[in-house]
Formats: C-alpha cells, sequence, structure tokens
C-alpha cells in the first residue's frame, strides 16, 4: 500500500503538537540512532537530517554527535517551529525527501522512522548515496513487515515495509552495511479506541486514506476484542547504519 504524500503531511501536520508524548517508539528509535551512530563516528562536517518532524532526533544528534554545518528536512514548513527551539543555525529544506535537491553533500544522512512511506527504496538509497561525500554515511530506521501485526488483521491495511533480508540486498548495491539491528517494542492499551487515538497522534493514521465514520471505529473495536485478549500494538524496528561504497 502506498500513500500520497499529501495525505501524509496532511495527518502529521495534524498530530504534531500531540507527536512527542505519544510517539514512545519513535522516541526510543531516535535515542538508540544516534547513540548507534556516534558509536561508528563523532564528528561530520556536514549533516543532512530527513523527516525532521518535531526534532525527537534532533536532539539527540545536537547531543550526541558533533557537526559544523545542519540541514533538516520535512514534508511541513511546520517542523520549523520545533527545531528553532534546538538548533541556532541550520539550512531547512521543506518537501517530499524522495525529490529534494539540496546544493551541497554531506558526511552523514540520518532519519528516523520515515523509510517506511518511500515508494521505492532503490531509487532514493541511490539518491541518497549520491548526496554523500566519500565515505559517508546513512543512517535510519524503518519498521519490519510485522510491524502493526493487530491492525493489519482487522483492517488489512499496511505500508510496503520491508524485511530485514529485502533492506539488506538493496543497501547492499551501493552501500557496506555497518549495522543492521532488529527491535521489537509492545504497546499496551486499555481499549482498541486508546489504540487507535495513539496511531491518530503519531500521524499513523495516514495508513487509512479517508476519515473513519463512527460505525468504522466501532466495527474496528468490536473486531479487534474477537481476535485479540489483550489491546497491543507491536512495532517491529530495524535500524540501519551504512557506509557509502565508492
Amino acid at each position: 500500500m502506498q500513500i500520497n504524500p499529501k495525505i501524509i503531511k496532511s495527518h502529521f501536520e495534524k498530530s504534531m503538537d500531540k507527536y512527542d508524548e505519544n510517539a514512545i517508539v519513535q522516541k526510543f528509535l531516535a535515542e538508540v540512532l544516534a547513540d548507534k551512530t556516534a558509536s561508528i563516528k563523532k564528528d561530520y562536517d556536514k549533516i543532512l537530517e530527513l523527516g525532521c518532524g518535531t526534532g525527537l532526533l534532533t536532539k539527540q544528534i545536537k547531543e550526541k554527535l558533533n557537526f559544523k554545518s545542519y540541514t533538516a528536512n520535512d514534508l511541513t514548513d511546520k517542523s520549523k517551529k520545533y527545531l528553532n527551539k534546538i538548533l541556532k543555525n541550520y539550512t531547512y529544506i521543506a518537501g517530499n525527501a524522495q525529490k529534494i535537491a539540496p546544493n551541497s553533500k554531506f558526511d552523514l544522512i540520518i532519519s528516523n522512522a520515515m523509510f517506511q512511506w518511500f515508494k521505492n527504496l532503490d531509487e532514493v538509497t541511490l539518491k541518497y548515496k549520491n548526496l554523500l561525500n566519500k565515505d559517508g554515511i546513512l543512517a535510519f530506521t524503518t519498521f519490519s513487515k510485522e510491524n502493526f501485526y493487530e491492525f493489519k488483521k482487522i483492517t488489512n491495511l499496511s505500508l510496503d515495509y520491508k524485511s530485514e533480508k529485502e533492506l539488506k540486498e538493496i543497501l547492499e548495491k551501493n552501500y557496506e552495511i555497518l549495522k543492521l539491528e532488529t527491535y521489537k517494542k509492545t504497546m499496551n492499551f486499555k481499549t482498541p479506541l486508546e489504540l487507535l487515538y495513539h496511531m491518530k497522534n503519531t500521524g499513523v493514521n495516514s495508513l487509512s486514506k479517508s476519515r473513519w465514520t463512527l460505525s468504522e471505529v466501532k466495527d474496528f473495536c468490536d473486531k479487534y476484542k474477537e481476535n485479540f485478549r489483550k489491546t497491543t500494538l507491536t512495532y517491529t524496528p530495524i535500524l540501519v547504519i551504512a557506509k557509502k561504497l565508492d
């Protein structure tokens, strides 16, 4: 399933003010991604962050990495409101991360919980290779095929998630993989409705192209209770750090 970037932008803009308090898994991934990247290399001249959102990863990068120049990207200009509280000097590029055309190359391109939205990972990872300097690093988190399996079982809605094997095959064409790690995080909720609100407040309701009616919400809640004893939502993140091949 592929989603129009305009739909993603609209849903994320609406969720941004409540994002940080709900994005428990994304916050964990931001911390791990910054830590793992720093363990390989701490000093970078130029960094490009894709899909900066409310700055969860930006805060971690500022704390754990050293850089001379910072460029941030997101679909919406609203992200600047959050980044202005974190960074004093940075360049901002609004737009689809698959199509941006920065006027310089970078030593690190980094992104948290965004690559799952891309239509063609072969194309975008090649694009980012061409935006990296020699020995440049691409670091990102995404999600595997088992992500949100409870939601998918009820609705049959899912993104085109890649398996660890598929990611490896795509990346090895242009990168040396330095780290590829998988995680599993299960969130617990009191009710299926609370689960849906969690997804809405993290912008993940972009999985659905239209607003749900009350009857559709009720139907989801009823089916969830029929299929599962406990109300959980399973995240299955993948962390990747790779070095550009010559």
